[in-house]
């Protein structure tokens, strides 16, 4: 993620204009996708082992095959744009050439037990961090997938994954709603934040743990980390629960705000972005629909929503910081654009 500085010369835009600029369709519902850093495609995972590649001029469809045998929920891009990874929940990873007129992957490697839940490139291209359902974050080698180290402390699946800008350090949020802090160097954990608002358990009833941390994004000034997910889950299987973001000081881990949203009462943050004027942008989804929501770091409120035409369960905010990709439950991404 660039700094403030690196950030100024990027386009402002008005978030109160944003529209649907394009459609296209897949043949089974999107889980996950992700903007090529070099604003050439999106790629979208789905409830099936097929990745798909849709060129942002013109909506032009590729399916990268081969490289899974389950969902695909993990997807990033090196920040060169030369290789796309992805990951499966039959634990895989795969590397793919991303501008490839025919792509077969690259490299298979069998990295987690069960499902891979997100991927992350570091700001210098040369690891890959994976977070999966076995509670393990890896870090990988992406020049030749070899495994670099073990992050090991998370005691229920892990969700999200995100690279401070300097690589010095990795983030990741799970089930329980414990967030770590991990030094990339040594291995080790710097500390925790423990955002236990995001994580729900019905002991009378259901009796699951849901929610968990689904969201992590820096502020362009490093001085806020997100946190985002669910709260209020008082019927957690029937969907009656709503998008939470808490806000917490980067330097000294405390938390200084709790960030909701009035009229959804059925959603919940899936992903969290940062535009370079500092406006957070969360997506939610759930029965209340989907919902591109966005605060200011000094509103507890959301001071503007954006409906999106289907419950959404992903999105990724284009490099330039001017459009977002959406996946979708009917089995579309959207490309909106801010005005």
């Amino acid at each position: 993620m660039p700094d403030a500085a690196a950030s100024s010369h990027l386009t402002v835009v008005d978030v109160t204009k944003c529209k649907v600029a394009s459609a296209w369709p897949t043949d089974r519902p999107l889980v996950a996708c992700r903007f090529d850093p070099l604003g050439r495609y999106v790629f979208c995972g789905a409830e099936e082992k097929t990745v798909v590649r849709f060129k942002l001029d013109g909506g032009t469809k590729t399916a990268l095959e081969g490289g899974h045998e389950s969902w695909v929920h993990g997807l990033a891009c090196t920040p060169d744009g030369k290789f796309l990874i992805s990951g499966g929940c039959e634990g895989k990873l795969a590397w793919w050439e991303a501008a490839a007129e025919t792509p077969t992957p690259l490299r298979q490697i069998a990295a987690h037990k069960g499902w891979i839940r997100q991927l992350a490139v570091s700001p210098d291209g040369q690891l890959l961090a994976s977070a999966g359902n076995d509670g393990m974050v890896r870090l990988w080698n992406t020049a030749d997938g070899t495994l670099v180290r073990e992050l090991a402390g998370h005691t229920r699946d892990v969700y999200t994954v995100l690279w401070h800008p300097s690589g010095e350090f990795l983030c990741s949020g799970d089930l329980l709603g414990n967030v770590r802090q991990w030094d990339v160097r040594g291995g080790s954990t710097v500390r925790t934040l423990e955002a236990k608002e995001v994580h729900s358990y019905n002991a009378a009833g259901q009796q699951v743990d849901f929610g968990g941390v689904r969201g992590l994004a820096l502020s362009p000034d490093g001085k806020f980390l997100a946190v985002g997910g669910l709260h209020k889950a008082t019927n957690p299987l029937g969907a009656v629960h709503e998008p939470l973001v808490m806000l917490y000081e980067w330097e000294t881990g405390t938390l200084v705000k709790q960030q909701v949203t009035e009229g959804i009462t059925g959603g919940g943050i899936w992903r969290l972005a940062y535009l370079a004027d500092g406006t957070l942008v969360g997506a939610s989804g759930g029965s209340s629909g989907g919902w591109l929501l966005f605060w200011k770091a000094d509103e507890e409120k959301a001071f503007h929503k954006f409906q999106t035409p289907n419950i959404l369960r992903d999105m990724d905010l284009s490099a330039d910081r001017t459009q977002f990709a959406t996946a979708h439950h009917d089995k579309h991404v959207r490309i909106t654009a801010m005005a």
